[in-house]
């Protein structure tokens, strides 16, 4: 089994920057693409970003496309989601997942899941 578990939610200002990690822990391996995807109230999950764990290729939602920077550290079992010119439409709960093969911007495909942290971009 693998965990995640997100951090570095909170409240910001418009403008303003955060960045939310997202430790891997449990299975040796935690799978081949790392995803961001969030939820605000009374919308569906939505794709945000994602990062293949080997060879670190990204892909963005448009909307968060410059503003957005996903990584990763290999060695911590660490990815990361660098939030910058955050806007209150960027409020949402924010998910991090794990998937076994190439990249997916659909939630389903994903096989692992955080408990998701909030964040606030109060305008």
């Amino acid at each position: 089994q693998v965990q995640l578990a997100e951090s570095g939610g909170g409240l910001v200002q418009a403008g303003g920057s955060l960045r939310l990690s997202c430790a891997a822990s449990g299975r040796t391996s935690s799978g081949d693409v790392m995803g961001w995807f969030r939820q605000a109230p009374g919308k569906e999950r939505e794709f945000v970003a994602a990062i293949t764990w080997s060879g670190g290729t990204t892909y963005y939602a448009d909307s968060v496309k410059g503003r957005f920077t996903i990584s990763r550290d290999n060695a911590k079992n660490t990815g990361y989601l660098q939030m910058n010119s955050l806007k209150s439409e960027d409020t949402a709960v924010y998910y991090c997942a794990t998937k076994y093969g190439g990249w997916s911007s659909r939630m389903y495909d994903y096989n692992y899941w955080g408990q998701g942290t909030q964040v606030t971009v109060s305008s």
